[in-house]
């Protein structure tokens, strides 16, 4: 699963390499850990306007969805059951790139996942780079306040990221860059899924062993 990222870059970086402008730059930060489960505010480009940065929280709320208690739970949408799934069903056809330049993982060193290492993954040199994701508009029926949501698309772990995500075994789906336009204007969801891949580098944190008792 992908719950932790990064998104070093400056605004002048961000927007050259996506070709975009930031809609609202009061809202861009750089953060070397994005907490999903914060489920704050996140650059991403949408399809409806893929010369625009926005931002959207992350943590899909579908539109039906009577609270936003569900966004704990569709943080990432598996790309196997998308098409099954009442949270995810309706935002096959809304897609997005979220712009990161980094991932974190945790590695289990023993089958209850008491020692853990954590690794950084990215694409190489701290480049930035794009996952596959869906979004939704939620309206809060109590309050009327509209909050637009993504969550971010994983897949099935390629080599490397099943020996470090050595529990369930997933990835989140990094676009090349050649395919962001076509997730974007809705190529078929299962071309994406492994061993759709793009090359991957990791590294770990020797001292960030954690030891939970």
């Amino acid at each position: 699963m992908c719950f932790h990222s990064k998104q070093t870059k400056t605004a002048q970086e961000v927007e050259n390499r996506f070709k975009a402008s930031i809609e609202n730059k009061e809202l861009f930060k750089t953060s070397n850990n994005v907490n999903g489960f914060d489920f704050g505010l996140n650059p991403i480009i949408i399809d409806e306007n893929p010369s625009t940065i926005k931002h959207f929280n992350w943590g899909l709320i579908p539109s039906w969805s009577k609270d936003e208690d569900i966004k704990k739970l569709t943080l990432n949408a598996r790309i196997e059951t998308i098409d099954d799934k009442p949270s995810f069903r309706n935002s096959i056809n809304k897609r997005c790139l979220v712009i990161a330049n980094g991932f974190y993982e945790w590695q289990w060193l023993d089958s209850k996942g008491k020692n853990k290492i954590k690794y950084e993954i990215g694409i190489g040199n701290e480049d930035l780079f794009a996952f596959a994701g869906l979004y939704s508009q939620w309206v809060n029926t109590i309050t009327g306040e509209i909050k637009d949501t993504y969550t971010i698309v994983t897949t099935q772990a390629n080599e490397l990221m099943a020996e470090i995500h050595n529990t369930k075994k997933r990835m989140p789906i990094i676009l090349k860059p050649e395919d962001e336009s076509k997730w974007l204007q809705h190529e078929p969801i299962n071309k994406f899924a492994f061993p759709y891949e793009v090359n991957l580098v990791a590294k770990a944190f020797p001292t960030d062993i954690i030891t939970l008792w």
